[in-house]
Order: structure tokens, then sequence, then C-alpha cells
């Protein structure tokens, strides 16, 4: 038996064999979106398979039952359409869009390829090449090699600590067999969410998901598999990797609250004040009125399991202690001195301002729907996610940057004598 709600104007229903579906009518536009999601992202591999996820994605589209690599892509391309895999920490990702009289045909193709999909032995061989010559180019990037570091040193034998192309060694053992036992494990309808926002009816939609989905089963003697992820305990450390470059790379990172925790919304705030745009804290005051840094930034990603806020800055070697000891003491200042009314405001403006923004096609409005509902939000997280960031002041934020922000872990990469010598001042 299928249960459905709607809430405002979008439509969520799950279907008899356990598939969520999400539905936004949009007429505006002659153009369907869809994203199918699914519980099965990097975090879901084995340490010693890291990496398989991301090579899914690159050939789950290369091939189904009864059509070839070449035969999809024309068909895709004979729709003027467009259809990609991708990969994240949290989930797995289809994505289509095409015009409103191609869409039940493109649906019904993306149906197949998800479900039935061959991994041709010459394809999978192929991704493969491609993703390690991709591993050895970052492996040239100072800053990958600093973030890579840092994700090390913060998470160690947790997933979130390894890149979704994982490393040389996991990237080159991994088989077709492989792909097709973690595709069996995860692909399956209670594990998937659809989002549909369009010129089209959710019961045309909910038709057609249906008619493509519906006879889809799970294996009844395979419960589905449960993420049992570490604890972390690890204490703040420096890390630093000797390269001859034209800069340095510093980075300090900090293990944040997940989207789950009531401190959320404040540590997305904080990260937009220090780091988002030219008029950020970090660009204004390192940048502009100093010239420490050639770039400058904070993030704050969005993960189920323990996240990360990380600082970093791009600078001269000889600017490399100072540039350590300036990026601390500006994440410092959020704990020990009170946001000013206007920055905390304007700090609003800009993420609510940009998250709207974010959500003016039909591609990401069945983006972000589909992406609360697989991280296990629901819709209302739209609505909650806005009413928490206005909401916050200036003690919650200054609270959560005591809890969360005062020893680092560190990263440097850059010439020799000055990252060592950063340590050495940053030490004392």
């Amino acid at each position: 038996m299928t249960t459905s709600v709607q809430k405002s104007y979008i439509h969520r229903i799950v279907l008899n064999n356990g598939i969520v579906v999400l539905v936004v009518e949009n007429p505006a536009a002659d153009i369907i979106a869809g994203r199918i999601f699914i519980r099965a992202g990097s975090c879901y591999e084995n340490q010693e398979q890291a990496g398989l996820a991301y090579l899914l994605s690159t050939v789950l589209t290369k091939g189904c039952d009864g059509l070839s690599s070449l035969e999809i892509a024309e068909q895709v391309e004979s729709m003027g359409a467009s259809l990609s895999a991708d990969t994240a920490a949290d989930y797995f990702l289809l994505s289509l869009k095409t015009v409103t009289s191609d869409f039940a045909q493109m649906f019904t193709l993306a149906g197949r390829i998800l479900r039935s999909p061959t991994f041709p032995q010459a394809e999978v061989e192929l991704e493969r090449r491609i993703a390690l010559q991709d591993i050895r180019s970052q492996q040239e990037q100072p800053f990958t090699i600093a973030f890579d570091q840092l994700r090390d040193v913060m998470y160690q034998n947790h997933p979130y600590a390894r890149s979704a192309l994982g490393n040389e060694v996991t990237m080159s053992s991994l088989t077709r067999a492989d792909l097709v036992q973690y595709h069996q494990t995860h692909f399956r309808p209670d594990n998937i969410v659809i989002s549909i926002v369009g010129r089209i009816t959710p019961e045309n939609a909910i038709a057609l998901v249906e008619e493509v989905f519906g006879d889809w089963q799970a294996p009844p003697t395979q419960p589905l598999l449960k993420l049992n992820l570490p604890e972390l305990n690890i204490e703040p450390q420096i890390k630093v990797t000797p390269q001859q470059t034209q800069q340095s790379i510093v980075m300090l990172g900090y293990l944040g609250p997940s989207v789950l925790s009531g401190d959320y919304a404040a540590l997305k705030l904080l990260s937009t004040y220090l780091g988002n745009g030219l008029s950020s804290r970090l660009f204004v005051e390192l940048r502009e009125k100093r010239g420490l840094a050639y770039e400058v930034s904070a993030f704050y990603p969005t993960r189920l399991s323990i996240a990360s806020f990380v600082v970093y800055m791009g600078t001269a070697p000889e600017n490399t202690q100072t540039a350590l000891s300036s990026l601390r003491k500006e994440v410092d200042l959020l704990f020990t001195t009170q946001l000013e009314e206007d920055a905390l405001q304007a700090a609003k403006n800009k993420i609510l301002g940009q998250y709207a923004l974010g959500k003016q096609t039909n591609a990401q409005i069945a983006q972000i729907y589909g992406w609360y509902e697989i991280l296990g939000l629901g819709i209302d997280f739209d609505r909650d996610f806005q009413e928490a960031i206005a909401s916050v002041n200036a003690t919650d934020a200054m609270a959560a940057a005591y809890r969360y922000l005062q020893e680092p872990y560190v990263s440097l990469v850059g010439q020799e004598q000055a990252v060592t010598g950063a340590i050495a001042y940053f030490n004392s």
C-alpha cells in the first residue's frame, strides 16, 4: 500500500516497493528534471575498495541490458537531453533532464540503466585508467595535497578521510565483479528517492515511476545495509608536505557537527561570514587589507556524519608563518568576540539569498528536495533550514564557535623552509 503526503506544492509518495517519489509541478518551462538518489555514496565502500562508487558512476551509463554505450549516447543526444551519474560521500545520483514530450522515454531509459547495467569490461578498464590519471594529476596540485592530508589526519579510518577517487592502489585493484556486487547490494527500490520537477502533474509522474519501477522488489532475504561509522577521538595535530611550489597552502580544519545537529545552522552562518565571497571577513582582512593571500576561503560541507569546518589560504612562501597565525587568530575571534549585529545580519542575508538563487531551475529544485529526502531530513528541511539561519543570534554563534573551533588540525604544503618554520612558530 502506498502512502502519500502533500506539503505546499510538493507531493511525496512512498510506493509499495519502498521507493520515495517527490513531485513538484512547475509549468513555467517546457523542461522536466529528474533526480534518482541512492544511499550508496563513498561512505558505503570498504576501505580496500575506495573509489568504487566513483568508478560505478563513470560506467553506469556505458551499457545496460539490450543497449551499448553508443546506443545509450545516441538516444540521449537524439532528444537533446542530458543524463549523467555522480557520487558523493553520503549518496549516489543519476540525473536527467529533457523537454516535456521526451521525458517518459528518457525516464524509461534511466530506469533500464539503473536496474540492469552491464558494466562492459572494456568500459571499466578505460574509466579506471582515466581515474588513475586523475589521481596522479591531483597528487601534483598543492591544494589537493593539503586537503587530502587534512582529511587524513582529522578522520583517519572514517570514510570521510578518503577522496571519492580512492588512491592508486585501491583504484587499480577494482574489478567488474566489485561493481556488480556493489550494485546488487545498494541499488534496490527501498534504498531510492526519485525527485521529479517540471511540466508534469503529480499523477502522471507517479504513474510513470510505477510503470518503470513498480515491479522492482527488494531482495526479501537481504536487509538494507546499515552504516557503522567509527567514532572520532583524534587529537588535533599538524601535518606537513614539503614541495617546491610557488606558494604555500595553509589549511586549518575543525571537526564540526552533522546536518542533524542543532549547531549546524550557526556553523553554516559562521563559515559564510568568514570565507564566502569578496565581502567575507577573511577576504577583506587577509587579502585586501594585508595582502597576505592569493586565495582565501572557508567551507563547511553538509554531512550526515561528523563534518569538517575548514579555512585555508594560498600565500607567498615568505608569508607562510604570518598566514598560519593570522588564520588561527581570525577563527579564534569567533569564540572570543561576539559578532556585531550588522555583520551577523549581512551573513544571514548572503546565505539566504544564495540559497534562494539555488532553487530557481527545475533541476535545482529536484536536486535539493531529493537530497534532503535521501539524507533523512525530509522535505520540511527546506523551511526549517531557512528558519534556523534566521533565528541564529550572536550568542548562539559564539557558543557554537566555542564548542567546535578551538583547536585546529593543521595542514601545510609548500617549500620546506617555509612550512617547517611556520610549524616551529605555531608550536612555540
